[in-house]
């Protein structure tokens, strides 16, 4: 019978809260990140869907949708008619859960190209909801979130340019993410208001101009509301701007 305890697995990887992520080469040459939590490990690839599936036979759930609508638009002659159904909706939410898991882990591995492929799929996938899903309650309980993908998206194109990963203006693609948070259309729901408020003010924080104004308030802030993610920015660009003026003395 195959051996399906974990146990050896366990302690050959002991949990530790500040380093629990490691990237791998499984057998077969792909490229995975493991998580180790406190009972178990979690495993991401890298490609394609964040758990490996292929749903109807396509790379992910939301590429089977752009097919389905590519039919209907040669079958109809447009898209008119083409609706997102209960259960589209119920696969899109699950397979942007995955994404989302996967692109902050990312985030946090300094893998900003492949946070930005997979915040433009989440942003892809709130554009067919708010196109063609007609139950608005089943649509506003994932278009809530497109603030923070939004956000993150931005975060990592800056964050991508000052690793020189990417060339561009980092201030213009700020202001550019802003106004399009702001010009959402209002969903009357507490995450998105919160959503809303927080990223804003996160992308106003990364702006150049004010990287050093209020650092350490910001910083102190971001920890109170227990937003990590802008917290390990701001704590990083403390720790940038210390050791630049420590050079200048």
């Amino acid at each position: 019978m195959e051996d399906r305890d974990l146990t050896s697995l366990l302690r050959s990887w002991k949990y530790d809260q500040h380093s629990n992520m490691r990237q791998i080469t499984t057998t077969d040459g792909r490229a995975v990140i493991q998580v180790r939590l406190p009972l178990g490990i979690e495993q991401y690839e890298i490609n394609g869907r964040p758990d490996g599936q292929r749903p109807r036979d396509h790379e992910t759930y939301l590429a089977y949708l752009e097919e389905r609508l590519r039919l209907h638009i040669i079958t109809n002659g447009s898209d008119r008619g083409f609706e997102v159904n209960s259960r589209d909706v119920a696969e899109l939410q699950s397979e942007g859960i995955l994404f989302y898991y996967r692109y902050v882990l990312l985030y946090q591995l300094d893998r900003f190209d492949l946070v930005i492929r997979d915040t433009e799929h989440n942003l892809s996938l709130c554009d067919v909801l708010e196109r063609y899903c007609p139950n608005q309650e089943e649509r506003d309980s994932v278009l809530q979130y497109q603030p923070f993908i939004i956000r993150m998206h931005a975060a990592a194109q800056v964050k991508a340019m000052e690793k020189g990963q990417r060339i561009g203006d980092a201030g213009a693609v700020l202001r550019e993410a802003i106004s399009r948070i702001q010009a959402l259309e209002p969903i009357d729901t507490p995450v998105f208001q919160l959503e809303m408020h927080r990223s804003v003010q996160h992308l106003q924080e990364m702006m150049p101009e004010n990287l050093d104004d209020g650092l350490e308030e910001a910083l102190s802030r971001a920890v109170q509301e227990e937003d990590y993610e802008r917290a390990a920015v701001l704590r990083d660009r403390l720790q940038a701007r210390n050791s630049r003026v420590d050079k200048e003395r």
